[in-house]
């Protein structure tokens, strides 16, 4: 099941045919939103306590009966819905009561991992908080829940340690290590029934939502609740055979009413083994996606992984410098906006003398959540556009798994400016949506280990060499690698891809599904070599003849005559400085072309240039003002209508006019000699 944004663009009260505007049903729906916001805030503060959290964890109630999978369910049968209510005087349906239950079990429940982790944490408190030994390593493993990675150890390890240094003693457990959690405004309507909401899908783009709005924000009865029909527009990814389920509305600061739309559709049932064909890839921080592809081989008690050699790219260098600069403007807009509100805040009572920095503090927080919109959009397309690429290579190679790196192993290391690029890197985002246009293509998504992807040579397993340049191998860097062992030299990523894909399909018998969530994982590291296999050899004019030769009988001995000739005919003799000529049409001229008027001369393909003046000449000198040329205007010429220009399908291909990806086009997964055919596939001939 995944989750759609869509879009509310007016209502009608169903009683009285009125139409609401966009302004009065953003009101109404966050009235709701906020009723069942501090209804849940009630619950979970009321029950943040390590008692309440022990009792839920537990799963079983007074009885010993086991809890509902409901989270509102959960809370009465514990009989803790009456620890929160409303305030007097305010009438809410018991529909309403449900939806902020559910919210108040599920925010408790996710709590529960966390809890377990610390309590791990503080049982193997180490004597050296900064550095663990060995044994106390293995204490903490013993201890910690299957599936935890070393990241969120280290992280709460570090909030412990924070709270150390500020009380100077270890917190009891996670509720006193944390405030309770923050509660969203939004109604979660697939708590209630029918008498609350219903969703009715009118068309292929359309969909109609009917539920029932306070009409004002504190209703003191059910006369001040009325059905409003919502119409909602489907993005172009809820496809007309999706099934729709109950949404989740929620009033943003924009004065727009986001509805997160949970659809599901039939997908293909996927396999964790038995993979043959594969695509790795690795992250990176201008290439966002480095892939390659592998082809397991061999008999299985010798099985290698083989490449074409062939690196798959998704370079968003633009697009995170783009990025890069509206995190540094946005930081910019909250130093200045807190710096106005620090210099009104202690002048006390606001006369109109400080009405000036209040009003520049409020248009810079309107500026600042407006960039803030920009890059959170910004950041979903681009995951999204190259998830769609990932998914196209991937079925043009006919591989069906993709091997990606574990997330919970990586951290921002190093300078403060590389850290804010890897920290606003859209990898969460971007694995997600692999794994949902893989789920839709039936291709299988696993995550490997990635520690030590780049450290060691995909080819002879050796530790390889971090250079700047494939020029530059005294220095060193971390764009290209080189190995002193075997003379392996390529990009650095490429590297890590092959060592991805080796490792995925090498270990794939011991790939874990998680049972809640689908994800497929494989903790256990197995090496091996990635060999590059050459392609397939094109057939020539030379190899056809050799296999006619081979074909046709065997000539009889003697010299090759024809009958009535007495000698053979003699070789015609080739005229001297004869160069040999291929039949291959260059791509792009080598001599330059012509425009029709014949004024400027370029290289075919490229845009037409202005030519420049001969040194030390002023354009137009000598010549009558009526005939004198117009200067060149500077900057980029525009071309008249219908000159030809070469562009590259970026745009096409991932909807950025900055991007620079490997092209999608099928290449035979069966790369190499295949097991038990020797023949190589041979090209089409010409008709």
């Amino acid at each position: 099941m995944a989750t759609a944004p869509c879009t509310a663009f007016g209502g009608v009260v169903e009683g009285s045919g009125e139409r609401v505007g966009q302004a009065v049903l953003y009101e109404r729906v966050g009235f709701l939103a906020q009723l069942s916001r501090e209804l849940t805030r009630a619950l979970v503060a009321s029950r943040w306590d390590e008692g309440s959290l022990e009792v839920l964890a537990a799963g079983v109630d007074g009885r010993g009966e086991p809890l509902p999978s409901k989270g509102w369910m959960a809370l009465r049968r514990l009989n803790w819905q009456h620890t929160a209510s409303f305030a007097e005087g305010v009438y809410v349906s018991d529909r309403v009561r449900r939806g902020a239950e559910e919210y108040a079990a599920r925010t408790l429940r996710l709590a529960l991992h966390r809890r377990t982790v610390v309590a791990a944490v503080l049982a193997t408190w180490p004597a050296d908080p900064h550095r663990r030994t060995q044994a106390e390593w293995e204490a903490l493993q013993a201890l910690l829940p299957s599936g935890v990675g070393h990241a969120e150890i280290r992280n709460r390890t570090r909030q412990v340690r924070a709270y150390v240094a500020e009380h100077g003693r270890l917190p009891a457990g996670l509720c006193e290590l944390e405030e309770p959690p923050q509660i969203a405004a939004q109604v979660l309507l697939a708590a209630t029934d029918r008498q609350q909401v219903t969703l009715q899908r009118v068309d292929a783009g359309l969909a109609r939502l009917r539920v029932k709005l306070p009409l004002c924000p504190a209703p003191g009865s059910g006369r001040e609740w009325a059905w409003h029909v919502i119409d909602l527009r489907l993005p172009a990814t809820v496809g007309p055979e999706t099934v729709l389920h109950t949404p989740t509305p929620r009033p943003t600061r924009g004065g727009r009413i986001a509805v997160d739309l949970p659809h599901s559709r039939p997908a293909p049932a996927t396999k964790a083994s038995g993979h043959t064909v594969a695509v790795g890839f690795d992250w990176g921080v201008n290439t966002l996606l480095t892939g390659t592809v592998g082809r397991l081989t061999g008999p299985k008690t010798a099985r290698r992984v083989v490449t074409d050699g062939r690196p798959l790219l998704f370079d968003a260098t633009a697009i995170s410098a783009k990025l890069h600069r509206l995190r540094g403007h946005r930081e910019h807009l909250a130093a200045r906006r807190d710096h106005y509100r620090a210099l009104a805040e202690p002048l006390g009572a606001p006369l109109l003398a400080w009405d000036d920095l209040h009003r520049r503090a409020a248009v810079l927080e309107v500026e600042h959540a407006r960039v803030c919109a920009r890059i959170r959009h910004l950041n979903d397309a681009l995951a999204w556009a190259a998830a769609r690429w990932a998914i196209d290579q991937s079925l043009a190679l006919g591989a069906s798994v993709i091997y990606l790196e574990d997330l919970a192993t990586l951290e921002a290391r190093g300078k403060r400016r590389g850290n804010a690029r890897l920290s606003g890197q859209v990898r969460g985002t971007l694995a997600e949506a692999i794994r949902h246009l893989a789920a839709t293509a039936g291709i299988t998504v696993v995550t490997v280990p990635a520690r030590g992807t780049s450290a060691r040579c995909p080819q002879c397993l050796g530790p390889l060499g971090h250079h700047p340049a494939p020029d530059r191998l005294a220095e060193r860097g971390w764009t290209w690698a080189h190995c002193p062992s075997c003379g392996l030299s390529l990009d650095r990523d490429h590297a890590a891809a092959r060592r991805i894909v080796s490792r995925g399909l090498l270990a794939q018998t011991h790939t874990s599904t998680d049972r809640t969530t689908g994800t497929r994982t494989i903790r256990t590291t197995v090496e091996g070599t990635v060999t590059c296999l050459r392609r397939p050899k094109k057939t020539t004019r030379r190899l056809r003849r050799a296999r006619q030769q081979a074909a046709a009988p065997p000539r009889p001995p003697g010299p090759k005559t024809t009958p009535g000739k007495r000698r053979p005919t003699p070789a015609r003799p080739s005229p001297a400085g004869r160069s040999s000529t291929s039949r291959r049409m260059p791509e792009v001229r080598t001599v330059p072309a012509t425009t029709p008027t014949r004024v400027v001369k370029r290289p075919a393909g490229h845009d037409t240039q202005t030519p420049a003046p001969f040194p030390g000449r002023v354009p137009g000198h000598g010549v009558p003002a009526p005939h004198r040329p117009e200067p060149a205007p500077s900057g980029r010429v525009r071309l008249p209508r219908g000159t030809c220009r070469r562009r590259t399908r970026a745009t096409q291909r991932t909807g950025f006019h900055h991007v620079h990806a490997t092209e999608v086009h099928p290449l035979t997964p069966r790369f190499g000699p295949p097991e038990g055919d020797p023949t190589r596939p041979r090209r089409a001939r010409k008709a």
